[in-house]
C-alpha cells in the first residue's frame, strides 16, 4: 500500500521534472523564433533536433496515460520501453 508521504514525494519529484522539461521546451521555442530570422549553428541545430525528438517522445507516453488504467500501463511500458519517456521524466536521479 502507497502511503501518503510517498505520494507526496512522487508528486514533487514529477514536479521537478516537468519543470525541467518545460525549461527545455522554452530553449527550443527559443532556437524556433531565432531560425525563422537567421541561420543556426551547427551546435544550435543539434540542439534544437535533440528537442524536437524529445517533444516528440511525450506524445506516446501522454497517449498511454490517457488510456483506461494507464496511470498502472504507463510504469511498465516505460520499464520495458525505457525511451518512450522524455530524458527529463528518465531514471531517478533528482536535479
Amino acid at each position: 500500500m502507497i502511503t501518503q508521504e510517498e505520494i507526496v514525494a512522487l508528486l514533487q519529484k514529477n514536479k521537478k521534472r516537468l519543470e525541467k522539461e518545460l525549461q527545455q521546451n522554452k530553449e527550443l521555442f527559443a532556437l524556433l523564433v531565432k531560425y525563422t530570422h537567421t541561420k543556426l549553428s551547427d551546435e544550435e541545430k543539434e540542439q534544437m533536433r535533440h528537442q524536437l525528438i524529445e517533444v516528440f517522445k511525450t506524445i506516446p507516453a501522454f497517449a498511454i496515460f490517457l488510456l483506461p488504467g494507464g496511470l498502472i500501463l504507463l510504469p511498465i511500458v516505460a520499464k520495458l520501453i525505457p525511451d518512450i519517456l522524455p530524458s527529463a521524466f528518465r531514471g531517478d536521479t533528482e536535479e
